[in-house]
């Protein structure tokens, strides 16, 4: 256990399990931020529609961020929380989830969440992890989380909770998932912002697999 700045008590580390799920689901209710597993990589999240948990995951990262930050979600259904769907082919959603994709999209006028996320950009990444417990943990919420890697920026990914243990302070709980498979390429990033069109912004853990899903729904390179 390490001491937390976020709270006047230890630093917890549990398995990502279902037993902790309302637990973290707690901590991202009351704006604190958390770190957590997914099927690509180990990432700090918190609630995209909370301005003081915003500004606390921005703190993590420090200074030299220059990625915007993503949003997970815990289902298809809830993208359109989150960003403009309705120029995409019907079914691609849920033939690109759950899974190692975070797709760019339009946040458009209905987007619930926090305006000083990613302030000035006017696209969000979107995920939904092949990962029940952050999708369990966004879903108990009722809201949409935020999530960047848990490094600080410029740093290798992790995908071990050891991989960051110096920043563990800075979270109200750290949930441990093992080692992940998946190496520290991350997820695919396409940017479906336009209609009929896609662009490849990071090659990621699952490109082929990607752009056999895009042609299929006859989508064409940028």
């Amino acid at each position: 256990m390490v001491w937390s700045l976020q709270r006047a008590e230890p630093c917890v580390v549990h398995s990502a399990t279902e037993a902790y799920a309302q637990e973290a689901i707690i901590a991202i209710r009351s704006e604190k931020v958390i770190s957590v597993p997914t099927d690509t990589l180990y990432g700090f999240a918190c609630d995209a529609c909370s301005l003081e948990a915003v500004n606390r995951i921005y703190k993590i990262k420090g200074p030299k961020l220059t990625t915007p930050l993503a949003t997970c979600v815990g289902d298809v259904s809830d993208i359109k929380r989150v960003a403009t769907t309705n120029h995409l082919p019907h079914g691609l959603l849920r033939s690109l989830f759950p899974g190692p994709v975070t797709l760019v999209l339009q946040r458009g006028e209905s987007s619930i969440l926090e305006r000083s996320l990613n302030l000035g950009v006017d696209t969000i990444g979107v995920r939904v992890p092949d990962c029940e417990f952050i999708r369990k943990v966004s879903r108990g919420s009722g809201s949409v989380l935020a999530r960047t890697s848990a490094n600080l920026s410029g740093d290798r990914s992790s995908v071990c909770v050891n991989d960051f243990q110096s920043l563990w302070q800075h979270c109200a709980c750290v949930y441990d998932g093992g080692l992940l498979p998946s190496g520290r390429a991350g997820s695919t990033i396409v940017d479906l912002s336009k209609f009929g069109k896609y662009k490849v912004i990071r090659p990621g853990s699952a490109k082929q697999e990607t752009l056999a899903i895009l042609e299929k729904y006859f989508l064409e390179d940028e």
